[in-house]
């Protein structure tokens, strides 16, 4: 039994939810989201809220219940309000700078990497060292973060690289003389 799929997914003033062909689309303030519908969960747009339920007593149905609870959630938070992903970068020479639809990263390379911003995300950069990610779908937000941290990852000795803030980067001694 879901704790998470038993509730109900509220939707707030100024937001619309339908359910057309297979698919579930809401549209908010900040724009329009779309998820396909899985065939083993049941949905139900009502006044105000959107219920999910498991459409048979299946294994499958069951385990796929309060996943696509959170992804009909994640769908009303991202068209009210928005995610955000903010990456901090360390290491000396190594700075971000945000130039319309590209972001130039200078990482150490003997070249500046180029990223181009994808359509439905906005980067911008308050200052050197940090970069914040923003847009209405989540899993898109996280991907790009993903694709810009690959370019350096941290690494474990002095700390230098790129990560998200918040995120703890468990330090190496170094060699004991």
């Amino acid at each position: 039994m879901s704790r998470i799929g038993k509730k109900s997914v509220g939707i707030p003033s100024g937001v619309t939810a339908a359910i057309d062909g297979g698919e579930l689309s809401v549209k908010g303030p900040k724009g329009t989201l779309a998820m396909p519908l899985s065939d083993n969960i049941k949905y139900e747009v009502g006044e105000g809220s959107i219920s999910v339920q498991p459409a048979n007593d299946s294994r499958e149905a069951r385990a796929f219940w309060g996943m696509q609870r959170t992804l009909v959630q994640n769908l009303i938070t991202g068209v009210t309000e928005g995610f955000t992903k903010v990456l901090e970068i360390t290491g000396v020479g190594y700075r971000a700078n945000s130039q319309g639809k590209t972001l130039k990263l200078q990482l150490g390379y003997s070249h500046d990497v180029d990223f181009a911003v994808p359509e439905g995300i906005e980067i911008k950069t308050p200052d050197n060292t940090t970069i914040e990610i923003s847009g209405i779908d989540k899993q898109q937000v996280g991907q790009v973060a993903a694709e810009i941290r690959r370019w350096r990852k941290p690494e474990p000795y002095k700390g230098k690289g790129i990560k998200y803030r918040g995120e703890y980067i468990f330090r190496k001694e170094g060699k004991k003389k």
